[in-house]
């Protein structure tokens, strides 16, 4: 490395990813052939943890629709289901909105449904208000993930119902 010469410092790339809301239903099948289902960076999520989660729900639909057994869907309350639902619904184009405008994204809360109720917090934290409330409510919809995701692997209905 000490010889090493670089043409241009930094890096650009480029993702390449389907146009997941148009092209793909909610199971990540290929709507033109379903039986083709995609799962990946491909699909317009980012990362390694996010595209090996939607990965293991593509592989989940894939059994269960080999076994004949009905398709469940992650709740939308969980980082999973957030996530499936940004890929396979969000930005869906409408005629005022033009062309799509769909990106892949990374898991995060603002993906999430709101909660019911605002999580009460100290408003005389050491932290700040703002910061005292984001902590709250983050809290809040981690405890409420967690709650669904379990209830989901069990086959169960979700303890708190997404709005």
């Amino acid at each position: 490395m000490e010889n090493a010469e670089f043409a241009r410092l930094g890096g650009l790339h480029r993702n390449t990813f389907l146009n997941s809301p148009k092209l793909l239903d909610e199971t990540l099948r290929f709507k033109a052939n379903p039986l083709w289902r995609f799962a990946g960076q491909i699909t317009g999520c980012e990362g390694y943890v996010e595209s090996a989660a939607v990965g293991l729900l593509a592989g989940r639909f894939t059994a269960a629709g080999r076994r004949s057994e009905t398709i469940v869907l992650p709740p939308a309350t969980t980082a999973h289901g957030a996530l499936l639902a940004h890929i396979t619904g969000g930005h869906i184009e409408t005629i005022d909105a033009g062309p799509s405008s769909f990106q892949p994204m990374n898991v995060n809360f603002g993906l999430f449904p709101p909660l019911r109720e605002e999580p009460t917090f100290d408003r005389h934290s050491k932290l700040g208000r703002a910061t005292a409330k984001a902590r709250a409510r983050k809290s809040a919809l981690t405890r409420r993930a967690l709650a669904d995701l379990e209830s989901w692997i069990a086959g169960e209905p979700p303890a708190v119902a997404a709005e």
